[in-house]
């Protein structure tokens, strides 16, 4: 499972397993953090969408999940972010992928325990779930873990 946190500075991403043998268990093959070059948004989206099919191509996951834009208070601070989301996106339907989405708060929710989680918290529990030594650094990379985490946590309700 590819989890993907989107960003045009920095796109977290985390590739987890889950397994069952005799209970649940996760285990994190890698996860790391895409940093486009570059000011220019164009620039920055075709880096951003290479990676994403190198990750892919890589990794060979059976499905990507995605955090979805947040709402919040600045529109053109949404409206980029969609940008990125859509290359994305778009990476994954060019190599025939599923695609799940997941709001921030049902992130939070399900590897948490509640929506308004901090960073803090959320790295915490990707290092529980994981059976880390230390939360994955830099936080977009926990972030990137907690979405693919939320959609094995989700499990068949998805």
């Amino acid at each position: 499972m590819l989890g993907i946190d989107p960003g045009t500075r920095a796109t977290g991403y985390g590739f987890v397993e889950g397994r069952r043998p005799g209970g649940l268990s996760y285990r994190l093959i890698e996860c790391g953090v895409v940093r486009p070059r570059g000011e220019d948004l164009p620039e920055r989206l075709v880096d951003i969408h290479t990676a994403a099919l190198d990750l892919i191509d890589r990794l060979e996951p059976g499905c990507v999940a995605i955090e979805s834009a947040f709402h919040g208070r600045n529109a053109r601070t949404a409206l980029v972010l969609g940008h990125a989301r859509g290359v994305l996106v778009l990476a994954a339907a060019l190599r025939g992928l599923p695609v799940h989405e997941y709001a921030p708060r049902e992130v939070k929710k399900h590897v948490v325990g509640t929506g308004a989680a901090s960073k803090e918290q959320v790295g915490f529990m990707v290092k529980h779930h994981l059976r880390l030594g230390e939360p994955p650094r830099p936080a977009d990379a926990a972030d990137g873990c907690a979405v693919a985490l939320c959609h094995l946590l989700a499990g068949p309700i998805r």
